[in-house]
């Protein structure tokens, strides 16, 4: 059975066939040493195609791209129950604009790099899309904040959108 051109076992076949075309000419025209020299060096490279084809350039599994898309590292949420404790405070007006909305924006971009290749801070316009108009004024890093206080409701509704995309 033939292999269909421009398929996986047809490109194998066909190297396959010129490395021993290649080996059989370099033993006839200069023996033996050219010979085993010309297996080492079809060897090595064999055996790069084979591990690059099986997934050996991504060593990080496509979290490099991601990143790139937030210009920093993946955010964490160590301090997450703080931070909510803190903006849902009656005193937290400062704290939405140093805090809460900057790690929600963040939050944002992670989920819209990860699952949708966005960069929020580079297209906001397809991100608004991602995220909804209704909520989007609450992360839009052009913008201020539309209250000086982050209502509960909003939250919730900002965390349950995140968990959907």
């Amino acid at each position: 059975m033939l292999a269909k051109p421009g398929s996986v076992r047809h490109s194998l076949a066909v190297m396959g066939v010129v490395a021993v075309a290649t080996e059989v000419l370099l033993a006839l025209a200069d023996g033996a040493a050219a010979a085993a020299t010309g297996l080492a060096l079809i060897t090595v490279v064999a055996l790069a195609l084979s591990r690059y084809a099986a997934g050996g350039a991504a060593r990080d599994s496509g979290y490099r791209r991601p990143v790139h898309l937030l210009d920093s590292r993946a955010p964490a949420l160590g301090r997450w129950q703080r931070i909510v404790t803190e903006s849902l405070a009656d005193d937290a007006e400062g704290h939405l604009d140093t805090v809460m909305r900057p790690q929600l924006q963040r939050l944002f971009a992670a989920r819209l790099a990860e699952r949708h290749g966005v960069a929020l801070y580079r297209s906001p316009q397809r991100a608004r899309a991602l995220v909804g108009a209704d909520l989007w004024p609450w992360v839009d890093p052009g913008a201020t904040a539309p209250q000086p206080t982050l209502p509960e409701p909003v939250l919730r509704a900002l965390l349950d959108r995140l968990e959907a995309l």
